[in-house]
């Protein structure tokens, strides 16, 4: 076999294979690639020939070049050729399906493949995901190229190498490809949480399945409710957990909120006995009230506790919190006495006790208010974090201005 200089995929389609008399055999309509190392190769040219497809292995190429493919065998030797389940093919598996680009930190399209000649063998070394390929399928590439330099601008290469690539499914025939997970867990949350939105809920679990569980955690909240619900459906009920008891109550409340009854329970029962009881107590307030948005996560220590006190038992005791922004000082009884911020805790004298700094003059809200009237509330006074108390003064929970945003935001605003 000769292969002259790298080609894509595009400059051979539709072109002629001929035999060793140089007659027609057909011409090229797909190729089929197997995997192999250092990348795939292709394993056989698939050419239509008075509307049926027939298959060239090949070994029997002795000529593949944008010029002239030729082959080894005659026409008489071909036998029609039925896809099997497991054939992967360029153009109907590759060609024009979604990946994932991790720079970009988005979903593109093969617009095109690129091929080279390897130790006797044609092996993938790239994909193509720009506006070149586009192009050069319409067969107007040098015509971009000439258009451009009456600007002074160039045509610029979006190629993707193979080796950044994977098949989203164990089976290589089932191609959406994607780039290895280890790499889409240096992602930002947000922006992996962008691509599982744009892509099917079986694709997004299996995103989401094979990430870290931290990771998973973090991107499953950036998500919208309905691909929160979505996903974890299709996860089984013990990984789903793992996911679900790294993440804030009130966002696993949230998510739980949204399933049925029997999954959600399901999930709950193989959380550790204390996250679950937190999650438990959120979901038995409505999804609009106050008690619906707010978190169960708070710092809380007794008045009588100095700074100093206060601030060795915060560094431990904030590790496991998503969000801190008010140390809250409560009695005996667990009723709220008031709140020292902690910008105010660190400027503090550190044998101070906290009742001596702490400001009692709260701005609190009652589980069943409305989630718009701890909004307005928020708003008003410039607070981080609001306290939700009981009839008795108990301290319940915190709507954080987080909360708020999310809540509230203008659908067009929000994470898709």
């Amino acid at each position: 076999m000769a292969l002259f200089d790298k080609l894509f995929l595009s400059e051979i389609l539709g072109e002629p294979v001929l035999d060793p008399r140089g007659e027609e055999l057909g011409r090229v309509k797909d190729m089929v690639v197997v995997k192999a190392e250092p990348l795939p190769r292709v394993d056989a040219l698939l050419i239509e020939r008075k509307g049926g497809l027939y298959r060239i292995p090949w070994q029997d190429i002795i000529l593949f070049n944008k010029r002239i493919i030729a082959a080894q065998t005659y026409g008489d030797a071909l036998s029609a050729y039925d896809l099997k389940a497991d054939d992967l093919c360029a153009v109907r598996d590759i060609l024009d399906k979604q990946i994932v680009d991790v720079n970009g930190a988005k979903v593109v399209r093969v617009k095109d493949i690129k091929l080279e000649g390897y130790e006797a063998e044609a092996v993938l070394i790239a994909i193509d995901v720009g506006i070149r390929g586009i192009l050069r399928r319409l067969g107007v590439e040098r015509k971009g190229e000439d258009f451009l330099k009456v600007f002074k601008a160039t045509l610029p290469f979006n190629l993707i190498s193979w080796n950044y690539l994977e098949p989203l499914q164990p089976k290589l025939a089932s191609i959406a490809l994607t780039v290895p997970r280890q790499m889409l867990s240096e992602l930002h949350p947000a922006d992996i949480a962008d691509i599982i939105s744009r892509v099917s809920l079986q694709e997004g679990a299996a995103f989401l399945k094979n990430l870290d569980v931290d990771v998973a955690a973090e991107t499953l909240s950036e998500l919208s409710p309905e691909t929160q619900a979505g996903i974890i459906k299709d996860l089984d009920a013990e990984k789903a957990s793992d996911i679900i008891e790294m993440m804030s109550p009130d966002e696993a409340a949230d998510v739980l909120g949204d399933l049925p009854a029997e999954k959600a329970k399901e999930i709950l029962e193989r959380i550790e006995k204390e996250g679950a009881k937190d999650i438990q107590e959120l979901l038995s307030h409505e999804e609009d009230t106050a008690g619906g948005i707010m978190t169960n996560e708070f710092l809380a220590y007794p008045p009588g506790l100095t700074v100093r006190e206060t601030l060795e038992r915060f560094r431990k005791d904030a590790l496991d919190l998503e969000t801190v922004y008010y140390v809250y000082v409560m009695d005996e009884q667990e009723r709220l006495s008031g709140a020292v911020s902690l910008r105010e805790l660190v400027m503090s004298d550190p044998e101070a006790k906290l009742s001596d700094i702490m400001e009692t003059k709260l701005k609190t809200i009652t589980p069943d208010e409305d989630q718009k009237v701890a909004a307005k509330i928020i708003s008003k006074y410039n607070l981080l974090a609001l306290p939700v108390i009981d009839t008795d003064g108990a301290l319940l929970g915190i709507v954080t201005v987080d909360d708020i945003v999310d809540r509230l935001l203008p659908p067009e605003a929000k994470k898709k």
